[in-house]
């Protein structure tokens, strides 16, 4: 009867007696997978600290999407608890987000990142969607980063513990098994999410995510040699329509079809299957790390018992790794290029800020790689560490872009231009290969255009033709135009409405440092229009004239020469946390058609310099100063300095004043000083807390009234969003002087 018993329970149970021959056999192996699923891969985490604790040596690991990238860096070395702290202190937004940072742009890039809030291939006149929100890059220098310290094992069976991954093959859909290669490379084409991040290509194929074809690798676990699975799975059921809120669920929700029928057979494989209850959390929850960690630990422990079966030193301790810093140094002792045709070596270099024997640190190379991706002429940027003797090889891989047109979009608003839409064509590779030809048309309440063609050539002299032509409207102020121009005085007028237009065409040479440091000399036409129809009007009150009479103040044309230096460090030009920020600018005017009569020549210079400083968490001081001057005996008003309103990119020499409405302060010298607190009370949300301060008048610097105690003063206090379309701000300003207070409104970048 007991022999009947036991024959029945072998039959029945046979894993169970399987496990336990295993667990009694001195060279039982234990393999560890670990499946994707987004942000709820942090889980993973959490149950390989419970693991250790137990005292459970891995011998083989395999994974998919983020269960590869947990699963490779485990791996290759380091503790559950150090991935802990790598993964809380990683900014994933950020990086998933991969915007290229500020500095990395050359002045140019700065620029139309700061005017456009779309951009989109425009190849053959036909509009393209790009393959992805993300190309990745700046999760794959964090991979090269945090493995660095295995970088020269290209058959990830050699690594501490042996490993692979998953991905697919888009073009056929087959499962590609990644266990050779360069891991950074080979875990970010596991975890390439369709849509989010842009395929990578290795070896000629396309991959995308492995989670597509196998989330949970247990079977190529099993083939590696493992007789005990621990499974770790963070996948979830199929999700209910009130779940399905962002095409990142639904395209998940798509794949579980197979996936959850596939799990019923694949956990059976599993000897310890852990699975936390992650239930409240989606693939996009990063910021939820902490508490996604936490339920993997969580889960983990309820087979604590199960894993102590298998541990076989329950003391034992991993060998601390210290991920590369951003401040640890490489000696580049070798480059190598591939894949460059459009774009020359030289051209590559000096966006990389790198020669051969140069000794750099990560943060260095991460700035070159960023420069590099900034331009837009690469698909992708991949590279490789190699040990070179005493350094270190850098094997650059580039795919260049094939899109050679696009087309820009954006849309403001604001008190002064009103409502306005942009759209620009960009066209690179005109006449050749480091060109680039941009015209923007801004359609709304006042029409306008700017046009623009150079030539980078990095370190050295770039060429540059630009023209723009700017027009708007504003009621302003009489006594301000009889201050400045030779008119009737007629004092039943108070406000006119003054038509400003201004056409502007440049050509230039420019020379960059850094990406932070310009440096451009060049020749300027100018056409200058103020005219109002507001006197013509009145006049036909006794008289039949049609009443469409245009009184002009300046109709001239201005030729001048100029040079400017600039130097630009911000992290952000509308709600900097950091940096510094410099501009200095002197025309010197030669010619004009000279319509009032009264030209001669004259110069004007102007400069502002700013920093932005952290003083608490998430409070940000901003402090400038700034100044201009005219230089001569001209009795030209049409080019002095303007203040009042709020706002970027105003043109020639008006600048923003708070407490005073736009137009409002004039004279041809002035000296100003501004500072702001702005508390970023939740991401992307600011109030702000402003005041400025100001001498302006003529000949201030001649007869030292600049240095006299303020004349004008203003305070603000704001509100400001950073949306996709641009800053969106809210200011009410207030000035004691003139007992006045101006709402100001901003909607999208300015151009």
């Amino acid at each position: 009867m007991l022999k009947s018993l036991l024959i029945y329970c072998m039959l029945i149970f046979p894993h169970l007696i399987l496990s336990q021959e295993n667990l009694e056999s001195k060279d039982v192996k234990v393999g560890l997978v670990l499946s994707g699923g987004g942000a709820k891969g942090l889980a993973h985490i959490g149950a390989l600290k419970v693991i250790e604790e137990a005292g459970v040596k891995i011998d083989y690991i395999t994974g998919t999407s983020m269960g590869a990238i947990v699963g490779a860096l485990y791996a290759s070395g380091y503790s559950a608890n150090e991935l802990d702290s790598i993964f809380k202190n990683t900014d994933f937004e950020s990086l998933i987000q991969d915007n290229v940072p500020r500095s990395a742009k050359t002045f140019y890039e700065k620029e139309d990142s700061e005017r456009y809030a779309l951009t989109l291939p425009f190849n053959k006149f036909k509009i393209s969607i790009p393959q992805a929100i993300s190309g990745g890059q700046s999760i794959y220098n964090e991979f090269v980063r945090l493995l660095y310290h295995v970088k020269d094992v290209d058959d990830f069976s050699k690594l501490p513990i042996p490993f692979l991954c998953i991905a697919t093959d888009v073009e056929t859909g087959d499962q590609v098994l990644l266990d050779k290669g360069y891991l950074p490379e080979a875990i970010l084409a596991s975890g390439t999410f369709p849509s989010l991040f842009r395929p990578v290509e290795i070896n000629g194929r396309i991959l995308i995510d492995g989670g597509v074809v196998n989330n949970y690798p247990v079977g190529e676990l099993k083939k590696m040699g493992a007789d005990v699975v621990i499974g770790v799975d963070v996948q979830h059921g199929l999700s209910d329509r009130e779940s399905l809120l962002s095409a990142t669920e639904i395209l998940l929700q798509i794949n579980n079809y197979r996936t959850v029928r596939e799990m019923q057979k694949k956990s059976v494989q599993t000897d310890i299957y852990i699975t936390p209850d992650i239930r409240d959390y989606s693939v996009i929850d990063f910021d939820m790390g902490k508490a996604i960690i936490s339920k993997g630990e969580e889960a983990a422990r309820l087979h604590m018992v199960e894993l102590l079966k298998i541990s076989k030193d329950p003391n034992s301790k991993r060998s601390k790794i210290i991920a590369a810093g951003v401040k640890d140094t490489l000696l580049v002792s070798a480059l190598t290029i591939k894949g460059n045709y459009n774009y020359s070596r030289a051209y590559i270099k000096g966006k990389l800020r790198l020669n051969v024997d140069d000794r750099i640190t990560f943060k260095e190379l991460q700035q070159g790689i960023n420069n590099l991706s900034a331009t837009g002429n690469f698909r992708s940027i991949k590279y490789e560490l190699l040990n070179n003797g005493e350094g270190v090889e850098l094997l650059l891989n580039v795919r260049e872009n094939p899109d050679k047109m696009f087309i820009r979009l954006g849309v403001h608003f604001d008190d002064l231009y009103k409502s306005a839409g942009i759209v620009n064509l960009t066209r690179k590779n005109v006449l050749m290969d480091d060109d680039v030809a941009s015209v923007d048309f801004i359609i709304g309440d006042n029409l306008r255009y700017n046009m623009e063609y150079y030539v980078d050539k990095g370190f050295y002299w770039s060429f540059g033709i630009n023209s723009r032509f700017d027009d708007f409207n504003k009621e302003v102020n009489f006594d301000l135009i009889k201050s400045n121009f030779d008119v009737d005085n007629n004092s039943n007028i108070r406000k006119i409405n003054l038509s400003a237009s201004d056409l502007t065409n440049q050509v230039y040479l420019q020379t960059v440092i850094e990406e932070e440091f310009a440096f451009t000399i060049g020749v300027e036409h100018k056409l200058l229009k103020l005219s109002t129809r507001t006197l013509g009007q009145l006049d036909t009150i006794s008289t039949p004239t049609p009443p469409n009479k245009r009184t002009y103040f300046e109709n001239s044309n201005y030729y001048s020469t100029y040079g400017q230096l600039t130097f630009d460090t911000y992290d952000d030009i509308f709600f900097p946390t950091k940096g510094v920020y410099f501009d200095g600018d002197f025309h010197f005017y030669i010619l004009s058609s000279d319509f009032n009569n009264n030209f001669k020549e004259f110069s004007i210079g102007k400069a502002k310099l700013g920093g932005a400083f952290s003083i608490a968490k998430n409070l940000y001081l901003n402090l400038e100063s700034e100044g201009g001057f005219k230089w001569g005996i001209s009795p030209i008003t049409s080019l002095d300095f303007v203040l009042g309103g709020f706002g970027t990119h105003l043109i020639n020499n008006f600048a923003p004043f708070y407490g005073y409405d736009f137009l409002s302060l004039v004279g041809n010298s002035y000296v100003k000083a501004y500072g702001r607190l702005d508390f970023e009370f939740a991401p992307k949300n600011h109030i702000l807390l402003a005041a400025n301060v100001a001498n302006i008048g003529d000949d201030l610097f001649r007869t030292a009234d600049w240095f006299k105690p303020p004349q004008y003063t203003g305070y603000a206090l704001g509100y400001g969003f950073e949306s996709f379309i641009g800053p969106i701000q809210v200011i009410y300003s207030y000035s004691p002087e003139i007992k006045e207070n101006h709402f100001f409104f901003s909607v999208g970048y300015w151009f």
